[in-house]
């Protein structure tokens, strides 16, 4: 121990000769062979851990190597060395000669090479499961946003790049890596400090030992470092070294892996009856003695005078004194060792059942304990297995590795105001998965003694009604948050994708949670609709009060000219165009869906049909006035039924063709306004929709080209040129209404065919009827037949006559 005590390795000593001392008075074990150890100081320098090694081999107090001086030597493996570095060095010699070595605290992935270290074995996990798990255990509290920093040899960098890995193939990022130059007397810490200080990592894993980490710390406390939360590899994760008041400022809050701690029955008694001036170590012990009670021993010559101030007795009580030595609740190290001697034990019980003839060497034979040979204790050294008094099984893989084991320590302060390493949990690589971590994160103090887990994200969190998406050239974890597409939410915060919403909901405004669609149509509680439904109604009554103002003047000269009977039938039908926009108006369904364009077009066909009887009944009668003629059989009022009768028959064919094969229904559009479910109809075949429509056409343009033909002809009241007008007018508002409609959309597309039916109805009844009614009711001196008379006669040629249309 080179001149320091350390009471932890003291303890490793004791350990030891407890664990000889059990097994021996044990009869159950190995009841006729005693254990014995040797025990070498190496001050964990790799040249004395060698001498020490090369002392067992070759049973002589010098060391020669690959030379057995003594015969039938009783050793039996070696437990050691400490350092990685020097277990490799031994495990390379020891192996060439298949001799057993068990490590309590080399950690190295190197020395789980089965080919190059055949004979090595340990009581601790390989720093792989330690770097997986650190990896594990950062994003069990969900950082994804980390800093590393290790020390620049085989421990640190194999150990953080197996961390590098495992925290990147889980999707979280690395802030900086940076390393700790132990080439460097400052071990490069200004460099180490500054970069953590500048990150905005909030979470750094250390992965070193304390010895390299010291000037860190120290450059830590001049620039103080805080707000910083760092994870701890198994190096430094329990160090009592900088185990104060002011190491804890920076680093509260620190997590990180220790190796297991275990309890030895019985080993607090065992150490509370050493002899100080007996016994393996009574030398080392007698250091701390002297730095715990301030006073010096007697020289070996037993003189005082030497003695400079207060004289050790060796009988002064430990009640009282933070001595540390009988603390053992929390054996690591030294129960590391305990394990080792039991597992070497437990392979010489295995080999000393061994029944002969049934053995695993030639000739099945058996080992003999008393000359055993290393190659034979390494073949049940492979195979040996312990159940420790936790319930736990030590045993060796292929690699000579234990299973991994670990406790999770967190740093808090104590009442004396310095660090202690409070165990809050473990890790087992053996468990089942949802089991491996065991953590009680209420008893965990974070930065500045809170609670609440610290948040070491690149990115800001994104609230719900946001997704998380990649930024342009930037770390896979640093993210931006987008809003949601349109009919897409998120309910959650820091979510990665959106949801679209079902066809019949549509996002709040957060975009947190899907609505129910409003429906829309044209409604009557709307005050479009309802508008519209008033001016329908109204309308509809005009023609019914001419029709009244023509039955009581049927008798009239202008009412007999206008054709009464096809007036009537005009007027009828007119009120009817009137009331069929009230079809529009409302949800639609089923029977709204039939009837809405079907009505409109048999109620339209019907009054154009009228017209056109109307027209070509002014035409026949005009050329019937000629010498000579035969058109005047057919200027009858049956040729105008018949006429009218055999063009709304065609209407009625198309309509009945339309609704038995391709009938209109009722549907749910979502594609106009996706946040309405806009309810309207469709209307099965476009094709025979445009047909029946086509027809009207054809027939309103059949009657305004004979009417425009015949409007210069000497007609009674100007027929001719009133149809032609309202015929006119009736073709200008459905051809503006084409272009209209297809930029309107939903409701408003409803509205537009009404207002269309309604202003080309009110086109009829204006031009057709309204300039009748000013004579009859403002002008009745004109409404006779000898003014009509004169009139006529005034634009006929002499050789003329009238052919009176009898009825």
């Amino acid at each position: 121990m080179a001149g320091n005590f350390f009471v932890d390795s003291y303890q490793q000593i004791q350990a030891l000769i407890f664990a000889v001392e059990e097994i021996n008075n044990n009869p159950n074990l190995l009841p006729n062979t005693t254990l014995g150890f040797q025990v070498y100081d190496s001050c964990d320098v790799i040249q004395y851990d060698l001498d020490g090694a090369l002392q067992i081999l070759t049973g002589s107090n010098t060391a020669i190597a690959n030379y057995r001086c003594l015969e039938n030597i009783p050793g039996s493996a070696i437990i050691g060395a400490a350092l990685s570095s020097n277990s490799v060095l031994l495990a390379h010699v020891l192996g060439l000669f298949r001799y057993p070595q068990i490590s309590h605290l080399a950690t190295s992935r190197l020395l789980s090479d089965r080919n190059k270290f055949p004979s090595f074995f340990r009581t601790v996990p390989s720093d792989v499961f330690q770097s997986q798990g650190l990896a594990k255990l950062v994003l069990y509290f969900g950082w994804t946003w980390v800093g590393l920093v290790a020390v620049d040899n085989d421990y640190g960098q194999q150990g953080i790049n197996v961390v590098k890995q495992e925290i990147t193939k889980a999707g979280a990022c690395i802030a900086f890596t940076v390393s700790i130059l132990v080439s460097q007397p400052d071990r490069n810490a200004l460099h180490v400090v500054r970069v953590i200080q500048q990150s905005s990592a909030r979470v750094v894993i250390v992965f070193s030992t304390i010895l390299d980490l010291i000037p860190v710390v120290q450059e830590m406390l001049n620039q103080k470092i805080y707000g910083k939360t760092f994870i701890a590899s198994q190096g430094w994760s329990t160090s009592p070294l900088y185990a104060t008041e002011d190491v804890y400022k920076m680093f509260s809050g620190t997590v990180g892996f220790a190796l297991y701690s275990g309890v030895i029955p019985g080993f607090q008694d065992f150490l509370s009856q050493f002899h100080l001036f007996s016994g393996i170590g009574s030398n080392w012990l007698k250091l701390r003695w002297k730095e715990m009670f301030n006073c010096e021993f007697r020289t070996t010559d037993g003189n005082y005078s030497t003695v400079q101030g207060n004289v050790c007795t060796g009988r002064e009580s430990l009640k009282g004194t933070q001595n540390g030595y009988h603390d053992v609740s929390s054996l690591r190290n030294p129960y590391n060792v305990y394990k080792a001697v039991h597992i070497l034990a437990q392979a010489l019980v295995d080999l000393e059942s061994c029944k002969p003839g049934a053995g695993p060497f030639p000739n099945a034979s058996c080992a003999h304990i008393r000359n055993v040979k290393p190659w034979q204790l390494l073949y049940y050294m492979k195979k040996a297995s312990l159940t420790l008094n936790n319930g736990k099984e030590l045993y060796f893989d292929e690699n000579g590795d234990p299973p991994a084991l670990y406790d999770i320590v967190n740093w808090q302060l104590n009442s004396d105001g310095m660090i202690s390493h409070l165990k809050i949990g473990s890790y087992d690589t053996v468990a089942p998965p949802s089991q491996m971590f065991t953590i009680n994160k209420s008893a965990i103090f974070w930065v500045d003694g809170q609670n609440q887990v610290p948040i070491s994200v690149c990115s800001q969190s994104c609230s719900p009604g946001f997704r998380k998406a990649a930024k342009p050239r930037g770390p896979p974890c640093c993210l931006q948050c987008v809003p949601c597409a349109q009919g897409e939410i998120s309910n959650q915060s820091d979510s990665f994708e959106c949801y679209k919403c079902p066809w019949d909901k549509w996002p709040d405004h957060q975009k947190t949670k899907c609505l129910q669609k409003s429906t829309d149509y044209l409604s009557y509680n709307d005050l479009l609709g309802l508008s519209l439904a008033i001016i329908s109604i109204g309308s509809s009554f005009v023609p019914t009060v001419i029709l009244k103002i023509f039955t009581k003047n049927k008798h009239s000269a202008i009412v007999k000219a206008s054709n009464y009977s096809l007036s009537c039938l005009l007027l009828g039908s007119l009120t009817l165009c009137f009331l069929s926009a009230l079809i529009f108006i409302g949800s639609p369904n089923r029977e709204s869906c039939l009837l809405r364009q079907t009505t409109f077009g048999l109620t339209f066909v019907l009054c154009i049909s009228c017209i056109l009887a109307k027209t070509i009944m002014v035409l026949l009668a005009f050329l019937a006035v000629k010498p000579l003629s035969r058109l005047k059989k057919w200027t009858t009022i049956r040729v105008a039924y018949a006429i009218t009768t055999l063009c709304f028959l065609v209407q009625v064919i198309l309509c009945i063709t339309w609704l038995s094969l391709s009938p209109p229904y009722p549907q749910y559009n979502t594609d106009v306004y996706p946040e309405l479910i806009i309810t309207e109809c469709n209307e099965g075949s476009t094709f025979a929709f445009w047909t029946m429509l086509g027809y009207l056409f054809l027939l309103v343009t059949i009657s305004f080209m004979v009417a425009f033909l015949a409007r210069r002809l000497p007609d009674r009241f100007n027929e001719a040129q009133f149809i032609t007008f309202s015929m006119l007018a009736f073709l200008s508002v459905w051809i503006s209404y084409i272009p209209a409609t297809l930029s309107a959309q939903g409701k408003y597309t409803v509205a537009m065919e009404i207002f269309a039916i309604l202003a080309s109805s009110w086109a009829l009844v204006s031009c057709m009827f309204l300039p009748k009614c000013y004579i009859i009711l403002f002008r009745p001196h004109t409404n006779s037949r000898e003014i009509l008379m004169r009139k006529y006669r005034a634009n006929t040629p002499t050789s003329s006559k009238i052919c009176t249309l009898h009825q």
